[in-house]
């Protein structure tokens, strides 16, 4: 389980969120919650004061949630075969 002090000690040596969360294995928005204890979609309104004492981004969090998807199934040869089978399809005369 990753620790504030971990998140915290990575972003003291210069890493984003994003590169901690890299370093230590898990959702850059769960780092974020870990060392600031909020959630990094910006859902909880604290008071100025509150964030003060916390090492919250200048700007919105909402960038570390939700990470644009990665289909690591992708295979060339398959995308190759649906294409010639369209390609075939299309030039099959119609019923």
């Amino acid at each position: 389980m990753t620790t504030r002090a971990q998140v915290l000690e990575l972003l003291d040596q210069g890493h984003t969120y994003e590169t901690a969360a890299r370093e230590l294995r898990i959702p850059a928005g769960q780092a974020y919650m870990i060392a600031t204890g909020l959630p990094a979609d910006g859902s909880d309104a604290p008071s100025p004061e509150e964030l003060a004492e916390k090492p919250v981004l200048p700007g919105s969090s909402q960038q570390l949630v939700n990470p644009p998807p990665f289909n690591p199934t992708r295979k060339q040869h398959v995308i190759d075969w649906v294409r010639r089978r369209a390609e075939r399809d299309l030039r099959a005369p119609s019923r």
